[in-house]
């Protein structure tokens, strides 16, 4: 597995593409968005303009001089047309909010449609590397409302660039530095928001553990299968206290940074509120001296308060368009993971049927966060139509032999064939079509019964007969037709009218998704550790129907489920150790035939453990 990608804050090509993809979701709706932001822009200059008119309009009425000229009917004209532009604005601002609404639902949904495209395409490996959970926590974070926060941001600079060049041009009439203060007293608070921008953006990569550490105990507070544990250990208040402890440390920080904010905000404010004022004196002192009218002294105060108003909006969009541009770059550095296991140039064809069946040569392997071998010099084959049997203690590498064979892994040393073809030479997707497994730690899916078998075989049409067939020979249907619904219950207590089923029960539907599946290769890890001994011996009995041309691989602690494979091995930190029959294993007296005994005597009940095991083989 590849290093994950350092994301480069000043990388400002994403900000391009998180507005295409604004525009892309929705181009209707961003279209309006674009037309509307326009009108907004245009609307202050004509409001300060019109106001102009209807203050000079009344002076020169209410002076007597040219009354006549000026009659009310024209400034009521002129009222008429500013509450014309004042409406039209407080319906282009709602307009706006709604496009702005309906872009954020569509950018949600496909920012959230391609974050999870990528989780489910992403090697299987990562999820070995605790780096890869804090890149998805920061991804799941930033993906559903940065990009419409960033679109929301750029509506916002350059609805106010538009309007405030306007302003300042009409300030710089006057005189130019009238204009060119204001600009300068406001850049402080352009340089506070991307200095704590900065900040906030380091702290958040660096807590990223820390705050799924918090998640993590919220979740084990309220998660059904802790909840028995959680109760009788008592473990409520322990869990909490941590969980507060935590979060207590996080949120002091977060303070930390939004006191060192606010500060210099309020320095920034400070000063700018200081031009302003000064630039208002400038304008009255002209006023007083004759230069210019009451109508213009009033349009150049509402164009210095807007203006101050304009800037600190367009340089605080400034600011979060560059911290939006920091955390996309979060999750940038999850959609840009890239792949271990890349499909090869020419892709050989998957054989169907197999002939040869599955065998690895010299096989080591090691996970990607750890410098310990988990397997080493693995050889072995199965064939269509034999079972082979892994047996061994916990931690040899069964489980991790199954992943590889599945290709969930490729080996660091060796080569594991399909028909003398290294599984690296196929198309993955395609492969992966010929292999049914059932995992030690299978899937429980709150969802119907239906569905939890049919996701066996999700590429062929919905067939209930073949659910229910598959359903009897995993001897679950009586189960699941027991139940309101029969097949349409939803499994598990997550949602309403859901109703739960037992650990065999589960374990059954899981072995009915294997067994829905017309797959070539079958992997199965523990099938029947959570089953009595009758529901077992019913499950292998159907088991045994299925394996004719398929060549099975079998992974069991219960050495009496083992007994029907056409070949054992044994496996002993991460060493094949014995192969053989069973007959041929029990014959040489070696590690299969101690494990065996072990077993045998514990359900002899023949004395104490002690004398079990001393007794072994």
């Amino acid at each position: 597995m590849k290093r994950l990608a350092v994301p480069r804050g000043d990388d400002f090509r994403r900000m391009g593409r998180a507005i295409v993809l604004v525009w892309r979701s929705a181009p209707g709706w961003s279209a309006l968005s674009a037309f509307l932001l326009l009108v907004q822009s245009a609307l202050p200059l004509a409001g300060l303009y019109l106001l102009k008119l209807v203050v000079d309009a009344v002076a020169v009425a209410t002076a007597g001089e040219g009354s006549e000229a000026v009659g009310f009917d024209w400034i009521l004209v002129l009222i008429a047309l500013a509450a014309a532009v004042t409406v039209t604005g407080l319906v282009a601002r709602a307009l706006s909010g709604l496009a702005t609404e309906a872009q954020a639902h569509f950018v949600t949904d496909l920012m959230m449609d391609r974050l999870h495209g990528k989780a489910v395409e992403v090697d299987y490996g990562y999820y070995e590397d605790p780096r890869y959970y804090d890149t998805l926590h920061r991804a799941q974070q930033e993906a559903p409302t940065r990009p419409t926060r960033l679109l929301g941001n750029l509506s916002q600079v350059l609805q106010s660039g538009i309007t405030v060049v306007g302003i300042l041009i009409l300030l710089a009439t006057l005189h130019w530095l009238l204009a060119g203060a204001i600009v300068v007293a406001l850049i402080p608070a352009l340089v506070a928001k991307v200095r704590h921008s900065r900040r906030l953006h380091g702290w958040t990569k660096r807590r990223a553990a820390t705050e799924r550490q918090a998640s993590y105990l919220g979740w084990l507070l309220g998660d059904v299968h802790h909840a028995k544990e959680v109760r009788i250990f008592g473990l409520g208040r322990t869990l909490r206290e941590r969980f507060r402890k935590i979060r207590g440390r996080l949120r002091e920080e977060r303070l930390d940074l939004a006191r060192a904010r606010s500060l210099a905000e309020a320095g920034a404010q400070a000063t700018a509120s200081v031009v302003v004022f000064g630039s208002l004196a400038f304008v009255a002192y002209q006023t007083y001296g004759g230069a210019l009218t009451l109508g213009d002294m009033v349009m150049y105060f509402g164009a210095v308060q807007r203006s101050q108003s304009l800037l600190q909006g367009l340089f605080t969009g400034l600011g979060s368009l560059y911290e939006d541009n920091l955390f996309l770059s979060q999750v940038d550095e999850f959609m840009e993971l890239e792949s271990g296991m890349d499909p090869p140039p020419q892709p050989r064809p998957v054989p169907r049927p197999v002939r040869e069946g599955l065998a690895c040569r010299g096989v080591g392997f090691r996970y990607p966060s750890s410098t310990r071998p988990v397997l080493q010099d693995i050889d072995l084959e199965v064939r269509p139509g034999e079972v082979v049997a892994l047996v061994g203690p916990n931690g040899s590498g069964k489980t991790t032999l199954v992943k590889l064979l599945a290709r969930l892994y490729d080996p660091q040393a060796g080569v594991i064939t399909l028909d003398g073809v290294d599984l690296r030479d196929f198309d993955q997707t395609e492969l992966r079509r010929q292999f049914a497994v059932v995992f030690q730690d299978y899937g429980r899916y709150h969802l119907p019964a239906r569905d939890n078998i049919w996701f066996g075989d999700v590429r062929r049409p919905f067939s209930m007969e073949r659910i229910r067939r598959a359903a009897r020979a995993a001897g679950v249907d009586g189960a699941i037709e027991g139940l309101t619904n029969q097949y349409e219950t939803t499994l598990g207590r997550l949602f309403p009218e859901g109703e739960e089923l037992s650990v065999g029960e589960w374990q059954k539907v899981a072995l009915a998704r294997a067994f829905l599946s017309e797959a070539e290769l079958l992997l199965v890890d523990e099938p029947t550790s959570a089953l009595d001994a009758t529901s077992e011996a019913e499950v292998f009995q159907a088991l045994m129907g299925l394996l004719r041309n398929r060549a099975t691989v079998v992974v069991s602690h219960r050495l009496s489920t083992v007994r029907m494979a056409t070949r054992i091995y044994v496996l002993e930190r991460g060493r094949i150790v014995e192969s053989g029959s069973h007959d041929e294993l029990m014959a040489r007296g070696g590690a299969y035939a101690r494990l065996f005994g072990v077993q045998a005597a514990m359900y002899r009940g023949n004395g104490s453990l002690e004398g079990v095991l001393g007794r072994a083989p």
